[in-house]
């Protein structure tokens, strides 16, 4: 039998793929418009509650940063709002409405609902529904206090009509260079960014240029009263994703040529934190899984079979936040190893004098006027 794999070149193999994905990515747009049109024209109904909605969402499959988004939002309106955050708990194991509690495990909310949960418990209230409009229901229910709902990955669950709709996309994957699943990652057509309030371009370098940032407005094609805004990934010192004593690992610049980093992740997109680990000394090693990737007794088996054998000075595990929350959760991580794994903490900043602006400007689709209070 011919292996077509060896006889056809890279360019020949794409064409062949991209012909037979696109008469589905045909029918999936297809799909996507009836269903959007049906909401347009209020045969598929919208909800508005009377406590403010703000929608974080996205229209590309992987990650766009929504979840550092949604951190910065809070950090910046806890102390003006009593916020409640709802979440679908993408790849728990239970269903239906669950409140945020302390005993609760990643499993049950999901490790994106429970790192935001635990790094702002006492300040929010968190939970998870698939449906949004039964979560948000069941949220004012228990907590009549909550006067500012963030719902968290939700662009695309039109029943709830938000006072502001915040729309990510990825300065690296343009979604105008891209095309409608399953033959490229965007599940809403581009035009569907003209559906939303805010656009914020995500992982953008801080050395951004104005011809860059022009570029990108006028591909997007906005209307002139959408905000448009820029904001990149900050990383910060390691942090210990066990509590030990003994910290060996401070900050990355102290890293020698002779040191080693395996970096472990399960997450949409690593590599820009990969590039960043290669900005120091250290080599740096990469084992990658997919997203929300729980790990299994097999997979610390295997990450430990490769961390004994690198070779080094001084060898550690990193891995990302997100990933951390599972990490320290699982049963199977070995103790004799807590010491070796650390966790990169990121935050959302933007660029240049847009960090009050974006602010101001989620408070003024809050309120629906120009006078933020704040």
């Amino acid at each position: 039998m011919i292996d077509f794999t060896k006889v056809l070149n890279k360019q020949q193999r794409k064409a062949i793929v991209n012909a037979i994905l696109t008469p589905f990515s045909w029918l999936y747009g297809a799909g996507v418009w009836l269903r959007n049109t049906a909401f347009n024209m209020g045969i598929l109904p919208r909800e508005e509650f009377d406590v403010p909605v703000v929608s974080v969402g996205n229209i590309t499959v992987g990650g766009t940063g929504k979840t550092p988004h949604v951190e910065y939002i809070i950090d910046s309106l806890c102390r003006y709002y009593n916020i409640g955050v709802l979440s679908r708990g993408y790849k728990r194991v239970t269903k239906g409405f669950i409140l945020a509690t302390d005993t609760l495990s990643p499993k049950d909310i999901g490790d994106e609902p429970y790192q935001i949960f635990h790094k702002y418990n006492g300040l929010i209230k968190l939970a998870v529904c698939e449906s949004r409009r039964t979560g948000i229901r069941e949220m004012l229910r228990i907590n009549p206090e909550i006067n500012l709902i963030l719902l968290d990955d939700a662009f695309q669950h039109r029943y709830v009509k938000p006072k502001a709709n915040i729309v990510l996309v990825d300065y690296t994957r343009p979604p105008y260079r891209d095309n409608l699943l399953p033959l490229g990652t965007l599940r809403e057509p581009l035009h569907c960014l003209l559906e939303c309030d805010i656009v914020v371009v995500t992982k953008c370098p801080s050395d951004i240029r104005p011809m860059d940032k022009r570029e990108v407005k006028e591909n997007l094609g906005l209307y002139p009263s959408q905000k448009l805004f820029f904001s990149n990934i900050r990383y910060a010192d390691p942090v210990p994703v066990f509590p030990i004593r003994n910290i060996q690992l401070t900050s990355l610049n102290w890293l020698q040529p002779d040191d080693v980093l395996l970096c472990v992740t399960g997450i949409a997109n690593a590599k820009p934190l990969v590039k960043y680990l290669r900005r120091f000394n250290a080599k740096v090693k990469v084992i990658h899984y997919d997203d929300h990737h729980y790990f299994t007794r097999s997979d610390f088996d295997y990450i430990f079979n490769i961390f004994d054998g690198l070779e080094g000075n001084r060898k550690f595990i990193i891995t990302t936040e997100k990933d951390s929350v599972r990490i320290l959760n699982n049963p199977y991580y070995p103790p004799t190893l807590q010491e070796s794994i650390y966790f990169i903490p990121i935050k959302v900043g933007f660029l240049e004098e847009e960090n009050h602006d974006f602010v101001t400007e989620v408070v003024n689709c809050i309120n629906g006027t120009s006078d933020t209070g704040i």
